[in-house]
C-alpha cells in the first residue's frame, strides 16, 4: 500500500488531500505535517488522515508531497532529505523550485517532480503542468500526474515550459478576475445593482468557458460568430482594438513569464 506524505496542509494541500480522498486513497495512508495545531486538527477531523512530525513523514511514506512557501523549501527539505528512501517519488508545487535542486537536497534514487497547479484545483477544475526531474522515469512521472489530475487537468512539460505555463494557467486565473471585475464595474457604471451585474458576469464567464472546453473551433472563431457586423459586440471589439488589448494581453503574459524566470533563478 502507497504511503503519501504532505508537508504543508494550506489550500492547495487540502484540495489535493481531499482529491486523493475522494479517489479512494485510506486516511491511514496520508501522512500531513503541519505546524499550526487548530489546522492539523481540523485537517484530520474533516479527512481522518494522520498527523505526523517530518521526519516521521520521511521515513515512513513513499510519496511526498511538497506544500510549503517556496521559500520554506530549503529549510524542510535540509531536514529530512537523508531521510527519504530510494524509490521514493516528491513532487513538489512550491513556485519558481526547480527539479534540480530538489535532487539536490535528497539522497540517490529519489524521483523529483516539479507540478504547478492553478486556484480553480481547490474546485477540482485546475490545470497543473508537471515536470520531470533528471532522476524520474516515466511510471514516476506518471504517478504524479495521476495524484495532480485528482484536482483537475494535467498535462506532462518539459521543465524548460515550466516558466510559460506559469504565466498563462498559473496566474491565468487572475486575469479572468480582473476582466470580470471591469465587467461588473462596467454594469454598475450603466445602472444595473452590483448583485444583478456579478451575476450577469459571473454567468457570462462560466458559459464561455464551456463552449471553449466544448468545441474543437479557435476562440477567434467563436468571437467572430458573436460578431454582427456594426452590431453591439463590434462595437465593443473595436474600442478593444483601438486601445491595443491584445497587445497588452500579450506584453502582460510575457512580464510574468518573466518574472517566474526572476524566481527561478533566485532558487
Amino acid at each position: 500500500m502507497t504511503t503519501f506524505a504532505f508537508y504543508g496542509a494550506g489550500n492547495m494541500g487540502e484540495a489535493l488531500i481531499s482529491g486523493l480522498r475522494n479517489s479512494g486513497v485510506s486516511g491511514a495512508d496520508i501522512l500531513v505535517v503541519e505546524k499550526r495545531p487548530e489546522r492539523a486538527t481540523e485537517i484530520a477531523s474533516a479527512y481522518e488522515v494522520l498527523i505526523v512530525d517530518a521526519l516521521t513523514a520521511a521515513s515512513r511514506a513513499d510519496i511526498h508531497v511538497v506544500v510549503v512557501k517556496p521559500q520554506d523549501v530549503a529549510g524542510l527539505l535540509g531536514e529530512i532529505g537523508s531521510d527519504i528512501a530510494p524509490g521514493s517519488l516528491m513532487i513538489s508545487i512550491a513556485a519558481g523550485i526547480s527539479t534540480a535542486f530538489l535532487e539536490s537536497q535528497v539522497g540517490e534514487g529519489v524521483a523529483c517532480v516539479r507540478a504547478m497547479p492553478n486556484t480553480p484545483a481547490l474546485l477540482g477544475q485546475g490545470m497543473t503542468g508537471v515536470s520531470a526531474g533528471a532522476k524520474c522515469d516515466d511510471d514516476s512521472l506518471g504517478k504524479a500526474a495521476s495524484i495532480m489530475s485528482t484536482v483537475g487537468s494535467v498535462a506532462i512539460i518539459a521543465e524548460t515550459d515550466q516558466d510559460a505555463l506559469t504565466a498563462i494557467s498559473g496566474s491565468g486565473p487572475a486575469y479572468v478576475f480582473y476582466l470580470a471585475e471591469a465587467m461588473a464595474e462596467a454594469g454598475i457604471g450603466l445602472g444595473l445593482s452590483p448583485e444583478l451585474a456579478r451575476t450577469l458576469v459571473n454567468q457570462t464567464l462560466v458559459g464561455a468557458s464551456a463552449m471553449l472546453n466544448s468545441t474543437e473551433l479557435e476562440p477567434s472563431e467563436l468571437r467572430s460568430r458573436v460578431t454582427s457586423p456594426n452590431g453591439t459586440t463590434a462595437a465593443a471589439v473595436s474600442v478593444f482594438d483601438e486601445r491595443g488589448t491584445r497587445e497588452t494581453v500579450i506584453r502582460a503574459v510575457a512580464a510574468a513569464a518573466q518574472r517566474s524566470k526572476e524566481l527561478a533563478a533566485g532558487s
